[in-house]
Formats: structure tokens, sequence, C-alpha cells
């Protein structure tokens, strides 16, 4: 069972209900799921150039499951999601990739939540990594980010929004990790063609593409399945975002708003479709988090969710 516990808005970093989190003093406990918070579990053994993780994502015989919080909001509350996430996609078979992001730069106000910042996120990423023996994954903003991420991460990120900068892509392509590139909302399936030629230009073999969904007039985003078949004639795996198609962009004033009640829906809809993986931003209390809480899926959702892809991919018959 998953903690509901969480730190309130407002709280500093690495706080619950206002008090210092407790740090290595007892196990987490998921059901039949134990384990202490000081165990190295090394089912997962990266490799320099990740080659053994690429391997794996590229088989089609398991869907690729790309989750966890929007942002970071405390090393507990990662923990817990990380590891019921895990020991859903081991049951389930799914091919599990840890998704958190240390700093959300584009927030839509100021005085939003963004984060625990670089380098405080990549302390709590790589113990998530090395604890649970998941690949972990979150998205970077400048050059010097890639880098700096590449050393702990698996899977280096290019957010929507930036999805055009050619030096950041280079920049993400030459760490030798996989890299997810995030297709802009303002931009046609077909013209991610030019994007993966400036990965590929730079070095870049090991890509992800996903589908977010497509600016329609204001405040408002579709999803277009048409895309998916599309992005895949590009020759990389392409990855659904199911959570971030359904945010209603600058819809609340200060900040986006969200229908998550279709998330499921179009994630249903992306597996029929041809799609390698879904990208599922979840939470315990998504209705409490501190970003993007309106189109996250709640966490004790997720299982049927995932068992209903699988029997999606099985009757559409999808290769």
């Amino acid at each position: 069972m998953v903690s509901s516990t969480i730190r309130p808005a407002g709280a500093p970093v690495g706080t619950r209900g206002g008090a210092c989190a407790p740090r290595f003093q007892r196990p987490l406990d998921f059901g039949r799921f134990t384990f202490p918070r000081e165990t190295v579990i090394t089912s997962f053994v990266p490799d320099e150039k990740n080659t053994k993780l690429w391997n794996a994502l590229t088989k089609r015989r398991r869907l690729i499951l790309i989750a966890g919080p929007c942002v970071i909001e405390n090393e507990q509350l990662c923990l817990e999601i990380a590891a019921f996430l895990r020991k859903t996609s081991r049951r389930l078979g799914f091919n599990y990739v840890f998704k958190a992001s240390y700093d959300k730069a584009n927030r839509s106000s100021a005085q939003s939540f963004r984060g625990p910042g670089l380098e405080d996120g990549l302390r709590i990423l790589g113990k998530i990594r090395a604890m649970l023996g998941v690949p972990v994954l979150t998205d970077v903003h400048t050059e010097e980010q890639a880098a700096r991420a590449a050393e702990v991460v698996d899977i280096l990120q290019i957010p929507a929004f930036l999805c055009r900068q050619t030096d950041l892509i280079r920049a993400a392509v030459r760490t030798g990790k996989i890299v997810n590139i995030k297709k802009g909302q303002f931009l046609a399936p077909h013209d991610m063609k030019q994007v993966v030629k400036k990965a590929s230009a730079a070095g870049g073999e090991r890509l992800l593409l996903t589908e977010r969904g497509t600016t329609f007039g204001y405040n408002n985003l579709v999803a277009d399945m048409r895309s998916i078949p599309i992005l895949r004639q590009l020759g990389f795996p392409v990855i659904f975002d199911a959570t971030h198609s359904v945010q209603l962009p600058g819809g609340a004033g200060d900040r986006s708003s969200g229908q998550r009640e279709f998330a499921p829906i179009l994630a249903r809809c992306a597996i029929a479709a041809g799609a390698d993986g879904v990208f599922i931003e979840t939470h315990p209390m998504p209705d409490r988090a501190l970003s993007d809480g309106p189109n996250m899926i709640s966490l004790a959702e997720m299982p049927r969710l995932l068992t209903t892809l699988l029997k999606i991919r099985a009757a559409a018959g999808v290769s």
C-alpha cells in the first residue's frame, strides 16, 4: 500500500507534514513487497553506453512504461512511487523507467513550485536508481545540465518546448545516453523528421520520440493518433504521453489545468494505434501534487490501466 502522507504545498523540500522526513529508519511496505531502504537491488545493471537498456526498450515483446511524479517533491514520495511501479511493471511485464523532474523551468507562474534543483534532484534520482535497480529519466534544459545529468541518469529528455533547440539536442546525444525527444505542441508529426536529423547528425542512434498532444486554439490540446504511425516511420520507438496530452495549458490562470479523466482513454487509443509505450505522470494524491495534478493519474489506478493496455495490444495485434 502506498503512503498517502505527502509534504503539503509550501513546506520545504525534504519535509512531510511540516516535519523532517525520516531517513533510512523503516522499511517501505507495499503489501508483499518489502525492502529495507538501505538495500541496493541490482536486477538492473546499467552499462556505460546503455546498451542493455536500449536493447530491452527496442524489443517489442514488452511495452515501455515511463512513469513517475511530475516533479521531485521529496525523496520519500519518489521512492514509494518508484517501488510501487517497479513491482507492478514486473508483475505485468512492462519495461519500466522512472521519471521525475528536478526543475520545472517553464511553470506558468514565477511563484509555482519548481523542484529541488539540479544537484539535490540528481542525488535523489541516483538513490532511486541504486536502491530499486530501475533505469531513470529526467529532462534537461541547457547543455551544461545535459552533461551533469548524464553522470547520474540513464535517459535524458528534451522537453517539448525545447525540441528544436539544436545545441541542446547535440549536447544530449553526445553524452552517449538514450535521449527521449518530446514532440513540441506546435509541430506536426512529420516535422519531427528534422529534429531526428539533428540528433542523428550529432551521433544520436538511441532515441525515443514522444507524442504529447498538439495545440488546439487557446488553453487546449488535442491528440491526433495518426501521429503515432507517422513518428514510427522515423525508425525509433514512439511513446505516447497520456497525461500531458490532456493538459489545459494556462487553463487555471497562473497555472495549467487538465482533464485527467481522459488520460486513460487516450492511452488505450495510443496502444491500439501502435505506440511502443506510454508516458504517465502519477501521484498517490493528484489533487495535492505540487505540479500538474489536474492531469495526473492516481497511483492506485495504474495497475488496472496497465492491465487494460496489455489486453488492447494483444487484441490489436500491433507489431
